[in-house]
């Protein structure tokens, strides 16, 4: 298995995870949210969502320039109509991190700009996994504070 390969099980395994979180947050929670700086559920969600989009144009080294999400301007409706309009971006990133060589991984260099630190490329792309894996634990606390059962994500 090439580590494209292998990164791809991970992110893979991750949404998965989110997912299930997801799909456990009834619709009338949609709008929740712990305190007034904090996301609301849903947009907790489609933070993550969107965050494919972006992710593909930094790894293909393109300008985060002018910036523009497709969700801009698009109304919250149901996690379903989220996930429908995200797959294609999802696959498209997925597909990016494919096509990467080991050496590719290893040797390239990525920029993040946020905050302008250095990273190989297997490296970042790990650490968007992290990223969408820290959120589930946010909204694993949404869950909680909201006292609705939530889904054993550990099988």
């Amino acid at each position: 298995m090439t580590q494209a390969e292998l990164i791809i099980l991970n992110l893979t395994e991750i949404r998965r995870r989110s997912i299930k979180l997801w799909q456990a947050l009834p619709e009338q929670y949609y709008r929740w949210k712990p305190d007034e700086s904090a996301m609301t559920a849903i947009e907790m969600v489609r933070h993550v969502l969107e965050a494919d989009y972006g992710w593909n144009i930094i790894i293909n080294n393109g300008s985060m320039a002018h910036y523009e999400t497709p969700w801009k301007q698009r109304p919250f409706t149901s996690l379903a109509e989220e996930l429908t309009f995200a797959q294609p971006y999802r696959n498209q990133f997925l597909e990016s991190v494919r096509q990467f060589s080991d050496t590719q991984l290893n040797e390239v260099q990525i920029v993040h700009p946020g905050n302008g630190e250095r990273k190989p490329l297997g490296k970042y792309i790990l650490r968007i996994g992290y990223h969408e894996a820290v959120h589930a634990g946010q909204f694993l606390s949404y869950l909680r504070a909201m006292n609705v059962d939530r889904p054993l994500i550990w099988d």
